[in-house]
C-alpha cells in the first residue's frame, strides 16, 4: 500500500486521518506545483491528476480523500472516526458534507478564484473570490449558533472526520485570510481545540 501525497488540503486529511489512527503507511509525495500530477505515469493512477491516491498492493488505485479515509476505517475500525452508531454515523455525515460542501467550497472559491496555481486550469473571476468570502463569514457565524450548546466537536462529544474535513477548511483560511469573526466565540474554541491536537501538523 502506498499514498501519492501532495502539499495540498485534501492530502492533508488524509495524513491528519492517518495519525489520528495511529497509522503510518509508505507515502510517495508528488510536486503538484511543478506538474507530478500531470504525468502520464501519474495520470494511470487517477486521470483527474489529483492527489491523494492510495494504491494498493494490487494495483488497485483510489482517489478522493474521504473515499481513502473511509477504505482505512474499514482496515482499522479503532478509533472510529466514522461513528458506530446508526445514530452516529448520519450524525458525523451530516457534518462532515455540511464542512466540505460549505465551508470548504466557500473557502475555496477564494483559493481559486486567487492563487497563481489555479491561473491557468480556471478563468478567475475577482468578484467570484469576493463572494467566496462573504460567504465564508455568512458559514463561520452559522457555524458558531449550531456550536453555542456547547459540544466539544462538530458533531457531538466525540472527534470525527467532520472535524478533520474542519481542519483542511481552517488551514485553507489561514492562506486566503478568512478571518473568524470576533463575535464566533463557539467557532474560536473550536478552532482552537483543533489546533491543539497532535494531528494538526500531520
Amino acid at each position: 500500500m502506498k499514498l501519492y501525497n501532495a502539499a495540498a488540503p485534501n492530502p492533508r486529511r488524509v495524513r491528519i486521518f492517518l495519525a489520528e489512527k495511529g497509522l503510518e503507511i509508505p507515502m510517495t509525495d508528488v510536486d503538484i506545483m511543478a506538474g507530478g500530477s500531470r504525468t502520464p505515469e501519474f495520470l494511470a493512477r487517477n486521470s483527474l491528476g489529483e492527489c491523494p491516491v492510495l494504491e494498493l498492493d494490487n494495483g488497485t488505485c483510489i482517489a478522493e480523500s474521504i473515499a481513502i479515509c473511509r477504505y482505512l476505517e474499514a482496515l482499522h475500525p479503532t478509533p472510529a472516526l466514522f461513528g458506530t452508531t446508526p445514530e452516529e454515523i448520519g450524525r458525523i455525515e451530516m457534518w462532515n458534507r455540511r464542512r466540505e460542501l460549505k465551508l470548504s467550497d466557500a473557502v475555496g472559491t477564494i483559493a481559486l478564484h486567487t492563487f497563481d496555481f489555479f491561473a491557468d486550469r480556471v478563468k478567475q473571476v475577482p468578484a467570484m473570490a469576493e463572494a467566496g468570502r462573504e460567504r465564508s463569514i455568512r458559514l463561520l457565524n452559522w457555524l458558531d449558533g449550531e456550536l453555542a450548546d456547547g459540544r466539544p466537536w462538530v458533531a457531538g462529544d466525540d472527534f470525527s472526520v467532520a472535524d478533520i474535513t474542519g481542519m483542511t477548511a481552517m488551514l485553507l483560511s489561514d492562506f486566503t485570510r478568512v478571518a473568524i469573526p470576533d463575535t464566533a466565540t463557539h467557532v474560536a474554541r473550536w478552532n482552537a481545540a483543533l489546533r491543539a491536537r497532535p494531528s494538526w501538523n500531520a
